[in-house]
């Protein structure tokens, strides 16, 4: 069981590391090598946190072919070097892919006590809302 939970914290590292690789890479306009050290950190830390069979089984459902394409393209162009055409599909996939992860996310951050309060603020509220109800893929 012990094993198991190293593997997890490996993916957590991983996937960590990729989205401050992809975030860094964002920052430096767009430089295409951190964003592709970013894309294979993140998608081997998802597949070491939540195994490659249930990696590939979330990535590849049929409603989720249209989001998987976005996001795994958009990671193919940043690997072959149009970084801001790429990071464009990947972001529009990931929000299609982890779409229904979002209400439990907003939950989870309205819990924490000072980005709670920032999420209340009357502009963001109704943003963070329309966010956190959007369950169905399309």
């Amino acid at each position: 069981l012990n094993h198991i939970t190293y593997i997890a914290e490996i993916g957590m590292g991983l996937t960590g590391f990729g989205v401050f690789f992809l975030f860094f890479g964002m920052i430096l306009f767009f430089d295409k090598a951190l964003l592709a050290i970013g894309n294979v950190l993140f998608v081997a830390g998802l597949a070491f946190v939540i195994g490659l069979e249930r990696t590939f089984r979330f990535f590849f459902q049929k409603h989720k072919m249209k989001a998987t394409g976005f996001f795994l393209g958009g990671v193919f162009v940043v690997l072959i070097g149009w970084p801001l055409i790429g990071m464009i599909f990947e972001i529009y996939g990931f929000f299609l892919l982890f779409r229904g992860f979002f209400p439990v996310v907003v939950g989870f951050i309205r819990r924490v006590p000072i980005l709670g309060s920032l999420l209340n603020l009357p502009g963001i509220r109704s943003f963070v809302d329309k966010v956190g109800e959007s369950n169905n893929m399309v």
